[in-house]
């Protein structure tokens, strides 16, 4: 392109185009993995060991991940663990249409992609900053257009889950997914140049307090508000982590009788989530605070739950979906917009890393406790237990002083640190 403004914006469309293919890739997985579980055993609790096999590996990929993204570069690492995480994924359908696929052989290429996805998904989000600085994008803004692609990677890859798992079963479905990161190594590879980020990267090696896993917990506990929301986040991501693997798929292979219909539901979810995230890009962000992040907690979380437990018509958990995604998707803009203000260059890979292994850390357990209940307690007292719970948690911001600093995380300035 001649045009200066048009060269200086590819890099970060670039990204975002990449971000989508992966994303959307990840979405796929999420549905096709938990109803190849349900198929081969017919036991819910095999979904939930299954959702602890996806997200045990994001702890220690988000450990460890951020140090190796700092150590080896962002768009090196981005590349590298696109191109494995696509190796990991065509291997399933693969073995199955081959030798077979043993569901301990379905456990550990689960496991291994999940250890993979956290260094390409941190390698990515810390592009960011330097891409939107290169085409002269205000940071607030790149947050919002980053979170709207993540949220429509997440709506059309379910669709496009669903319409397979409906015409060809889930095991097609993940040659998609395949193809997904392929594309998306490919994008940053041929248009994310080198010198855009070789300035931060060097910048790190010669700080030796900014060095290892240790070095982004640390920055992380001396921030109140970044440890205010990984916790909230932390405990969140439980009930998040039962409801994807155990009871949404359960719900809709049990009580709407269709599998399929899952990607429909995590799709209507998406498309309210894609909204929501384009109007905080838009013009959101000039009420962001800890009331507006509360409130859209409780919104993003509860209903859905407690509408699945009612037994409500269809039409109606598609529209409580679609509400609900619509506050969902306010609430990752102002996170990483408040982190993007906190956490200065060359210290990103590690804290984001180390906030990825933090949030994920509960949800090994929230998957395995969502089979659990289900088998033990049934579906309905499970969605509302679910229900209530993400009420009371999302209420907290209200509640805790620290969350107060998102209000200064709409300011155009960062927000110091104290050490």
């Amino acid at each position: 392109m001649s045009d200066p403004a048009d060269r200086r914006r590819l890099p970060i469309l670039a990204l975002f185009t990449a971000q989508f293919f992966s994303l959307s890739g990840n979405a796929i997985a999420l549905i096709a993995i938990p109803i190849i579980a349900l198929q081969q055993t017919g036991s819910p609790l095999a979904a939930g060991v299954a959702g602890v096999f996806a997200t045990v590996p994001l702890v220690i990929g988000g450990a460890f991940g951020g140090v190796l993204v700092d150590r080896f570069g962002y768009r090196l690492s981005s590349i590298v663990a696109d191109l494995a995480s696509g190796l990991t994924v065509v291997a399933i359908p693969v073995l199955a249409a081959t030798v077979g696929l043993h569901f301990g052989a379905l456990l550990a290429l689960v496991f291994l992609g999940g250890l993979l996805d956290p260094p390409g998904d941190t390698a990515k989000t810390v592009l960011v900053p330097d891409l939107a600085a290169l085409a002269r994008m205000p940071l607030a803004r790149a947050a919002g257009v980053q979170s709207t692609v993540q949220r429509t990677a997440t709506m059309i890859g379910a669709g496009i889950a669903g319409a397979a798992v409906a015409l060809a079963g889930p095991m097609p479905a993940l040659l998609f997914d395949a193809a997904g990161f392929l594309v998306s190594a490919l994008l940053v590879l041929a248009f994310v140049p080198r010198a855009a980020v070789a300035a931060t990267e060097a910048g790190d090696e010669h700080d030796p307090s900014a060095s290892g896993f240790v070095a982004g917990i640390r920055f992380m506990v001396r921030s109140p508000l970044l440890l205010a929301v990984v916790l909230l986040v932390t405990l969140t991501n439980a009930i998040d982590a039962a409801g994807m693997t155990v009871l949404k798929p359960v719900y809709a292979t049990e009580v709407l009788g269709e599998p399929a219909l899952l990607g429909g539901m995590i799709a209507c979810f998406a498309g309210g989530a894609l909204t929501g995230s384009a109007a905080f890009g838009w013009f959101g962000h000039r009420w962001s605070g800890r009331v507006m992040f509360a409130v859209c907690f409780m919104l993003a979380g509860g209903p859905p739950y407690l509408t699945m437990a009612l037994g409500a018509p269809l039409p109606v958990l598609f529209a409580v979906l679609v509400a609900s995604g619509l506050a969902a998707g306010m609430l990752n803009p102002m996170i990483a917009t408040a982190m993007y203000r906190e956490v200065p260059d060359g210290m990103r890979a590690r804290v984001f890393g180390a906030m990825t292994a933090g949030v994920a850390a509960s949800m090994p357990l929230g998957a395995l406790l969502g089979g659990l209940a289900v088998e033990h307690l049934g579906l309905v007292p499970t969605l509302v237990g679910a229900g209530c719970l993400y009420l009371a948690l999302g209420a907290s911001p209200l509640f805790v002083r620290a969350f107060e600093g998102l209000s200064h995380a709409s300011s155009p300035e960062p927000v110091p640190v104290e050490a």
